[in-house]
This record gives C-alpha cells, sequence and structure tokens, in this order.
C-alpha cells in the first residue's frame, strides 16, 4: 500500500478568487542542525528538548524572522515518554508563549515527516511560517515498561511496530533479512559503509558540515566518524544480530544524540525576504513487510517518482540523501530503484555521521539545503528517503531556487 500527492496547482497567474500559487508554495529557506554526538556522549545529559532548542533558535537567526511569526513548531522523535517534545523545545528556545507546538512520531522517518507536515500546512493555506525538524536523546530516554496485572512492570527497550503474528524483528535482525533476502553479501555491505566513512572524512576536514552545524556542549563536529577505520579491521567485527549473519557493528549506524530544524514558509514570503531555498515538490509514504523494513524508503522513492510524472530517471541526477541505518538497506534499495548506490549520500551517511532516530529525517534534509546551496544551481533536484521501523518508507522531492 502506497500513497503520494505533489503540489499540482497550475503555474502563472491565479484565477480570480484563487489563492495565487505563491501563497501556497511550500520554501525552506533555513536549515540547521548539531554535530551528532554518540549515545552517553558531548550530550550524554542534556534532554531531548534541550536539544531542539538550539536549532530552532539557529534557523529563526538565519532566516532572520521573528519568533512571532511562528505559526507552529513541528517536530519529530522517536524514544521519547510522551508528553509535548515540541512545545517544551519551542518555550525553552525562547519563542512566544502563543506559539504551538506538535510532536509526531514515525520513528526513523518522523524528523522527515514533520518536514512535510509543516510543507502540507503552508499548501492547505494553514500559516505562512513553520519551524520543523527532529530530535532525539538516546543517552537520556525515559525507561518504558508495561504494566502487568499484578501492578508490577516489565520493561522494554523498544515499542512493537508489527503483530507478533507476522513478525516483528529488531531493526539489526530486520537488517540481516534484507541482506539475505536480496543477496548482499558482507563484502559488499562492508564496502559501503567504508565509503561512506571516506566520504564524511573528507567533507569534514574540507569544512563542508561547518556551515550547518550548531555548536552545543562543547561539539561542533560529529562524533561517529571512525578515522581509523580499514578494510582489514573492518572484515574483523564479528555478526552482531544474527550468528554467521552479515551485519555487523561496522556497516551498521552507531547510536546517536542530535537534532536538526528547518524554516518553512511561502514561496511569497521566501521573495519578500530575498531568500534561497528548497521549493517542495511532492513526497510520499508507503508500507512493505514489516520483517523487511529497511526497503521502505525503496517503495515510497518508487510512489513519489509516480506521483511527480518524472520516473526515477527524473529524480537520479540530483542530490539523494537516504539514511543509513545499515549498509544492507541502502544496497537493497538502491538494487529496487536502479540506482546507483555510489549517487546517494554524496558527503557520507549515518553509517559515519550516526542515526538520531528521529531527527535523521530532518538531518537529511538540512544535508540537502547545505549541498543545494553550495553548488547554487537553479532548479536542481534534491530527495531526501527514509526507511522506518514497522515496515515503512517516507520521501520527499524538493527543488533549489533563488527568489
Amino acid at each position: 500500500m502506497r500513497s503520494g500527492s505533489t503540489d499540482s496547482k497550475p503555474a502563472g497567474g491565479a484565477e480570480p478568487g484563487v489563492v495565487p500559487d505563491d501563497a501556497r508554495t511550500p520554501v525552506i529557506i533555513a536549515a540547521r542542525r548539531l554535530a551528532t554526538a554518540k549515545a552517553g556522549g558531548a550530550y550524554g545529559r542534556l534532554r531531548v528538548h534541550d536539544l531542539a532548542a538550539p536549532v530552532l533558535r539557529a534557523v529563526l537567526d538565519d532566516s532572520g524572522v521573528g519568533g512571532a511569526e511562528v505559526d507552529d513548531v513541528i517536530l519529530g522523535n522517536a524514544t521519547g515518554g510522551g508528553g509535548n517534545m515540541a512545545r517544551l523545545a519551542a518555550l525553552t528556545a525562547g519563542l512566544p508563549d502563543a506559539v504551538p507546538g506538535l510532536t509526531v512520531d514515525r520513528q526513523c522517518s518522523s524528523g522527515l515527516d514533520a518536514v512535510v507536515l509543516a510543507c502540507r500546512l503552508v499548501q492547505a493555506g494553514a500559516g505562512e511560517l513553520y519551524l520543523a525538524g527532529g530530535a532525539e536523546s538516546i543517552s537520556t530516554a525515559p525507561a518504558r515498561a508495561h504494566r502487568l496485572d499484578g501492578g508490577g512492570l516489565d520493561f522494554f527497550d523498544r515499542a512493537q511496530f508489527a503483530p507478533q503474528a507476522s513478525g516483528d524483528p529488531d531493526a539489526g535482525v530486520a537488517a540481516e533479512n534484507v541482506a539475505a533476502r536480496f543477496g548482499i553479501s558482507r563484502e559488499r555491505q562492508d564496502a559501503y559503509a567504508l565509503e561512506s566513512h571516506r566520504r564524511a572524512r573528507a567533507a569534514a576536514d574540507n569544512g563542508v558540515f561547518d556551515r550547518e552545524i550548531v555548536p552545543l556542549a562543547g561539539l561542533s563536529a560529529d562524533q561517529g566518524l571512525r578515522r581509523t577505520l580499514t578494510p582489514r579491521l573492518m572484515a574483523r567485527f564479528p555478526a552482531a544480530f544474527v550468528g554467521g549473519g552479515t551485519v555487523t557493528a561496522g556497516n551498521s549506524c552507531p547510536y546517536s544524540d542530535g537534532a536538526a530544524a528547518v524554516v518553512v514558509t511561502t514561496l511569497a514570503k521566501a521573495r519578500r525576504l530575498a531568500a534561497h531555498g528548497l521549493v517542495f515538490r511532492g513526497s510520499a509514504a508507503a508500507g512493505t513487510d514489516p520483517t523487511l523494513m529497511g526497503v521502505g524508503a525503496a517503495h515510497s522513492t518508487l510512489a513519489l517518482s509516480q506521483s511527480l510524472g518524472t520516473g526515477l530517471a527524473g529524480l537520479a541526477p540530483g542530490l539523494l540523501e537516504f539514511n543509513e541505518a545499515f549498509a544492507s538497506q541502502v544496497l537493497a534499495c538502491a538494487g529496487l530503484l536502479g540506482v546507483d548506490p555510489a549517487a546517494f549520500n554524496r558527503d557520507g551517511g549515518a553509517l559515519a555521521l550516526g542515526h538520531p532516530y528521529g531527527a535523521s529525517g530532518a538531518v537529511l534534509v538540512t544535508r540537502l539545503f547545505a549541498q543545494s546551496l553550495a553548488r547554487g544551481e537553479s532548479g536542481l533536484g534534491a530527495v531526501a528517503m527514509v526507511s522506518a521501523a514497522g515496515g515503512l518508507g517516507v520521501s520527499a522531492a524538493f527543488e533549489w531556487r533563488a527568489f
């Protein structure tokens, strides 16, 4: 099952009584993120709203708009204990009391879903300016438990994503399922992970990430990079999830804390601000077999390309950011899409930089914004895609423009 839609309003002048296109065309005009920290690392004592607040403040400052102009704050989070993290983060960031907040949870795609939701609200005419993104603190996530009949507590590490009868594997086991189902060898997974680290190291050493990172707690560079990783060392990692398997700590992402946020506004307001940004073209979500959750992004990207009417060829030449939870899922999705894996994540991905679950989708959009800004090519396409627990995929397409 899948769903997808795009902004299909006609170009050019509006008919009498019709809202002009530029008043309902969503544009991302600012995007920032924290450096990703290892769980228990630099942000080990900071709660999730304390991670989100600095990036909210930073994107507001970048965009030049005031807090009172914000219609809503929408943030993704995957391991929280309830409540409304987005509202708490907005208040912590110093936004006016009148600015509301909404927290969304679609696990690993939550940050991307928050950005998409903000874009859809602009399209619907519900508001003119939104802060959207995601944050995750695995380090300080609350302990969770089911209450037993006798009143005792049965603690669990993760929520259930699918009926037990149909299979509800942990993410690592699902990554092994994907590797086995699609014939992804250990050697290919290790090689892809090494390339992700090489690209990320090169980007970090050349200052590529500097403009997008908001320093916090003394951290201004991603902690996940393993500079001493070599093919020989990679080959020594044992199977991490299934005995005799191919998925290891080396070709899997590290547990991470982090946050990212963007400013979504209308094309009309972007023009008034003389800004540049990513124009939202459309998005799609799709479901697949929960035991093969890693390939969800392939299905959502196929649905997106169909709804845009471009086919995959219309997406591949641009920038492609895919959340690298496991090398096996990236390689499997590339095969299903008929895309060269080298086209993904030109500055490395989560295998090297880390995967702060609820933030990762927004990190992808932040990376697309920074890459597009650096290239400065009007009309450049950009796609973010995430596979999520439960057998889900979410993809979103953008186009860079200057106004």
